[in-house]
């Protein structure tokens, strides 16, 4: 269960020491970038040295800064508006090499989603898609890419997928009314959470639907509404949303759902090949004695 450390700091303050008051005070007036400042950065900032702010976590209950600086991010992402967000990367940032920590970020999101997705969950995921009447996809704003990915290579292995992204709450709820027992729903959702996304995906739960929910916590509001959760940990890179760990995940997805529909996928993409080539589809590949 995520910690609210609004509450936290509100219960706490009777026994706060000066200093521990101002960086409570820091943290509740300036959230957004106390969530990214280490703990020697938050001490300079409020005026207290690094080691009061290490205690200051502890008597909160964390076991260390690392702790409480991530439950503070977990409580921001979905808080901040798209002017916070430019304003936390710039300050993250500051001048660093862009490249190096967009792609250091990248690859702890990748480390973290390793050690968090559920293995049970994931297979149960994948048996109830290759059991599915119909596959629907939900995913809007900046996970709809997400979506249309995953669409597109379920579209060479089933005959019915319905992809539903780019949609208003209500051309979405039309695309899904008829959803029933027999069908799968995969939505995603990340900070900030889609509320079109959660209604929808609450609706398919409702009409007896398997739903699959791929996002970064089971507290989430998708999480909370799904039968089965694949987490994948997200992070905000001012106004892009990195979506490197979920994008790692559907291709884990469609490889473990390939690999049960060999014989079938192996027909499919033989007629393909042949279409492929006759129809002049890709660029041909030239020899290099015919050059």
């Amino acid at each position: 269960m995520k910690t609210d450390i609004f509450a936290l700091l509100q219960e706490k303050a009777p026994e706060f020491s000066k200093g521990q008051r101002r960086i409570a005070q820091y943290i509740l007036d300036a959230y957004d970038k106390a969530a990214f400042m280490t703990a020697n950065r938050l001490g300079k900032t409020v005026g207290v040295s690094e080691s009061t702010v290490v205690r200051f976590a502890v008597d909160l209950g964390f076991d260390g800064y690392p702790s409480m600086q991530k439950a503070m991010q977990e409580m921001v992402l979905n808080r901040l508006t798209s002017v916070q967000r430019i304003e936390v990367a710039n300050d993250r940032l500051k001048d660093q090499d862009v490249i190096s920590t967009v792609l250091h970020s990248d690859i702890e999101k990748l480390r973290q989603t390793e050690e968090t997705v559920d293995r049970a969950e994931f297979a149960s995921a994948v048996n109830a898609i290759l059991k599915a009447k119909r596959i629907y996809i939900l995913g809007v704003r900046s996970v709809a890419p997400l979506a249309n990915f995953l669409g597109y290579y379920l579209n060479y292995m089933f005959n019915n997928v319905h992809v539903i992204s780019g949609m208003s709450t209500g051309e979405m709820f039309e695309k899904i009314v008829g959803v029933n027992a027999e069908d799968v729903v995969v939505a995603f959702s990340f900070p900030r959470y889609s509320a079109s996304t959660t209604k929808g995906a609450r609706y398919c739960r409702s009409t007896g639907a398997t739903v699959i929910g791929i996002t970064d916590s089971m507290q989430s509001p998708l999480g909370q509404c799904c039968e089965h959760v694949l987490i994948a940990k997200s992070d905000m890179l001012s106004l892009v949303d990195s979506l490197v760990a979920p994008l790692s995940v559907i291709n884990a997805l469609i490889v473990a759902i390939a690999s049960k529909r060999e014989k079938e996928l192996s027909r499919t993409f033989e007629n393909l090949e042949r279409i492929w080539d006759e129809y002049n589809v890709y660029e041909k590949q030239v020899k290099e004695d015919e050059v």
